[in-house]
């Protein structure tokens, strides 16, 4: 039940964070964090998408190095080939810094 509230304001505050991050390319309706099986789901409407896209994170990996923490994107499923694609090049496999308050709750 713990997990399930924390995972649920993790979610939203990191719904505002991406938000922020993408808003060139769209936005992210819908953010889900599930931080006891370490999966993400998202629901985003990119602009020039005429639909919403659904990213799921299959699996991740949080990793600290000295101060810095860091999670590294292991499995990743999207409903769009381009884009499963794209993130599969770019994303897949490597090593983002996380702010601290995200850290904390993964």
């Amino acid at each position: 039940m713990l997990n399930a509230m924390k995972d649920a304001m993790t979610s939203q505050a990191a719904l505002a964070f991406v938000n922020n991050k993408i808003s060139r390319y769209g936005t992210v309706q819908e953010l889900k964090i599930d931080s006891k099986r370490k999966t993400v789901e998202v629901s985003c409407l990119l602009h020039g998408e005429p639909t919403p896209i659904q990213v799921t994170v299959e699996s991740y990996v949080v990793d600290t190095v000295g101060k810095q923490t860091f999670v590294q994107v292991t499995g990743i499923n999207c409903s769009r080939p381009w884009l499963q694609n794209l993130l599969t090049d770019h994303a897949l496999n490597r090593r983002v810094p996380l702010p601290s308050w995200a850290a904390a709750a993964l």
